[in-house]
């Protein structure tokens, strides 16, 4: 399939599709700017200039600009510290080492947003049995499902966090590979309070994975105690290589660093090659990318409606990660779907996606992503598990302009 390809009569359904997203795209616009504003306050607020380009090699002591991106982060994201590293080699690790500031043997962390996305699984020791897991430490899990409606369930997490024991608490923003919604950073600041009124020392982690920058706040600035996400997701801005994020309470970011080194050394060493530009520029691009991708993802619904097929969120529902889930209900409709997505790529748009198995997931999984950046989510890609009730995942788009027409790609090769 080529760009060429795509029909007529999707066109006409794009043009009505795009005629109902305008409300929408003006208010994703102005989260865009406020959070620009913020964005360009920080870089003013610590001078950036030509020399925070400049890496480092070796131990990477004394890194200027890999120092200040810190306190960057820490300012936009509200928090006492931050540590912003290519040594995260994804969103996991990431996740994984701020978990593992939450709690120590003997204390139990409590996931209160039901069972943690695929790839934290055996990082817990849910499944499986690996070597370095919290159940290896000896620290115990707890968990709280979403209440019917998709919704936290705050009296059960109420309960469950009064146990003496809870040392760490766990939110997923995103949804994940989950029949859910994500969850405002209101909703996730009422689970906050709910948690603090029976625990108040309680060290509460947000995964704000897909989250950031859709809102004008993050979760930090509603008492979250620690934030992780990756950098080729949202805040890179489709430019950093590679790398995570993590940030908020000061003992707790070192616990973190001391989790991707090693203990004593922590954020101290850490050469970044050259690599600063890309990390300061993707950042200074993020909230726009950001909106891109959001755009894409309102206008991907907007066609889905136009087939009949359910998806979420909707049109018109607040947005607070950048996926969009598309019921396709049979796994051959995933596979025509990733082709288009992968058809209306810039990279590797001749490859025809196919499941495999990929590491940390119980299931075969379908991934469609013609990306500059291997894996990088913030660019427009679709996936998804295959088992029931086979839904795909859409994120991202660097452009909306090439989101768009991805997203068209993809319907023409389901109607073909």
């Amino acid at each position: 399939m080529k760009i060429s390809d795509i029909k007529p009569q999707v066109y006409e359904m794009a043009a009505r599709a795009e005629a109902r997203c305008r409300n929408r795209f003006a208010e994703i616009d102005a989260v865009a700017l406020e959070n620009t504003r913020r964005v360009m306050e920080a870089f003013q607020e610590f001078k950036v200039s030509e020399a925070h380009f400049a890496g480092t090699t070796g131990y990477g002591y004394d890194d200027l600009g890999r120092d200040t991106l810190d306190q960057i982060y820490a300012r936009l994201f509200g928090t006492e510290a931050a540590l912003v590293r290519l040594g995260f080699v994804n969103g996991t690790h990431a996740l994984t080492a701020a978990m593992f500031s939450l709690a120590g043997p003997g204390e139990k962390v409590l996931a209160v947003t039901g069972l943690p996305y695929d790839t934290l699984r055996q990082a817990i020791g849910i499944s499986g049995d690996a070597h370095g897991s919290l159940k290896f430490y000896g620290i115990e899990y707890g968990q709280v499902d979403l209440g019917p409606d998709g919704c936290p369930d705050l009296d059960a997490i109420e309960k469950a966090a009064a146990d003496p024991k809870v040392r760490g608490v766990m939110i997923q923003r995103s949804r994940g590979y989950a029949d859910r919604k994500a969850l405002t950073v209101q909703e996730i600041g009422q689970i906050i309070q709910a948690v603090r009124k029976v625990n108040p020392t309680a060290n509460i982690m947000v995964d704000n994975c897909y989250g950031e920058f859709t809102d004008v706040i993050e979760p930090s600035h509603l008492g979250a105690d620690i934030l992780a996400g990756s950098l080729i997701k949202n805040p890179g801005g489709g430019l950093a290589p590679t790398g995570g994020y993590v940030a908020g309470r000061k003992d707790l970011v070192e616990r973190a660093a001391y989790r991707l080194t090693c203990p004593g050394i922590g954020g101290e060493c850490g050469s970044t090659l050259g690599n600063n530009r890309l990390l300061y520029q993707g950042l200074f691009f993020a909230p726009h990318t950001v909106a891109q991708a959001l755009k894409t993802a309102v206008f991907c619904a907007a066609m889905m409606e136009e087939l009949g097929i359910e998806s979420s969120p909707s049109v018109e529902e607040k947005r607070s990660d950048i996926i969009q889930m598309v019921k396709l209900r049979d796994p051959k409709k995933m596979e025509r779907f990733c082709l288009g997505i992968q058809a209306g790529a810039p990279v590797d748009s001749y490859v025809t996606p196919v499941p495999w198995q990929m590491p940390g997931y119980d299931c075969p999984v379908i991934m469609a992503a013609g990306a500059f950046i291997q894996g990088s989510s913030i660019e427009l890609s679709a996936d998804g598990p295959i088992r029931e009730p086979y839904t795909i995942y859409m994120q991202g788009g660097l452009t909306y302009e090439s989101g768009k027409l991805g997203i068209m790609m993809a319907v023409s090769a389901m109607i073909e």
